[in-house]
């Protein structure tokens, strides 16, 4: 039963409205808010300031992938703990928590499928899972996703978006940018195109390995891309940084990604580039 008393001119009632939560989502870069149910319909972009929500990797595989389907593959690699690891918490304890939380055995998942009728293999980091660290588990999934592109003849493409090497697994983790790197060469020498497309964010080890390896190198609006963050490059060498340092448009600038595609014309134009080199 709700009360009322007026006050002034206007009227209160003590019986608050309940509102779902997340019903309304703020733009990080603007302050407004916007419905849930809009952004979904956008992909998750904006569409007043074009500003790109992260999404995760089953998202990406609904957008690329004709009707949205598509296999995975390598999803039977999953997570150990080698080194026995522990700070806080078990590093089992993580993983477990982790699964639990995404829904997700890792953060990397392998989507084999159809782009726009073209035979298309998908690697697709997921910041959601340990920050989307490389761990054994994500460097051998995409290490055969790139096997899986080599022995079929079919384009491959990697969506990065990662915090960088998985503390948790150490030098093990390492080795994965080599496994990966290793195997896109592969690719190279047997003429079969790899894209990588570099989305918020993207940084570490990543970046300094199998992200900037593509034939093209592409990204979304407004990704920060980097291998140290920001605060540690400016405490390093103690000045302040240019405006707009480590995002997709500065990057572009200064030569190191080929274009910035939107999320709404990913898989037109990525279906645009893949038909110029395979002449079709």
């Amino acid at each position: 039963m709700s009360w009322f008393k007026r006050k002034d001119e206007n009227i209160q009632t003590s019986t608050k409205k309940e509102m779902p939560e997340g019903v309304w989502v703020k733009v990080p870069t603007t302050g407004e808010t916007i419905h849930r149910r809009e952004l979904e319909d956008n992909k998750f972009v904006d569409p007043l300031s074009g500003y790109h929500f992260r999404i995760g990797s089953r998202q990406y595989f609904e957008i690329i992938f004709d009707e949205g389907k598509y296999k995975e593959i390598a999803s039977d690699i999953i997570s150990d703990d080698p080194l026995e690891f522990t700070d806080r918490k078990k590093y089992t304890d993580r993983l477990a928590e982790a699964q639990k939380k995404t829904g997700l055995s890792d953060a990397a998942l392998i989507g084999v499928g159809k782009m726009n009728g073209l035979d298309f293999v998908v690697g697709c980091m997921d910041f959601s899972f340990i920050g989307g660290s490389m761990g054994s588990v994500v460097g051998e999934r995409l290490a055969q996703g790139a096997e899986y592109a080599l022995k079929n003849g079919v384009p491959y493409m990697i969506i990065s978006q990662s915090g960088g090497a998985r503390m948790m697994e150490s030098v093990l983790s390492l080795m994965q940018l080599a496994k990966v790197s290793s195997k896109l060469a592969q690719l190279d020498e047997a003429g079969i195109p790899y894209i990588s497309y570099l989305t918020n964010p993207t940084t570490g080890g990543v970046t300094a390995s199998f992200a900037m390896l593509g034939d093209f190198n592409v990204a979304e609006p407004g990704a920060l891309i980097g291998f140290a963050g920001p605060r540690v490059i400016r405490q390093t060498i103690g000045r302040d940084l240019p405006e707009g340092f480590q995002t997709s448009e500065y990057l572009l600038e200064h030569g190191f990604l080929d274009l910035i595609i939107e999320r709404n014309e990913m898989k037109e134009k990525l279906t645009q580039l893949l038909k110029m080199v395979l002449h079709k």
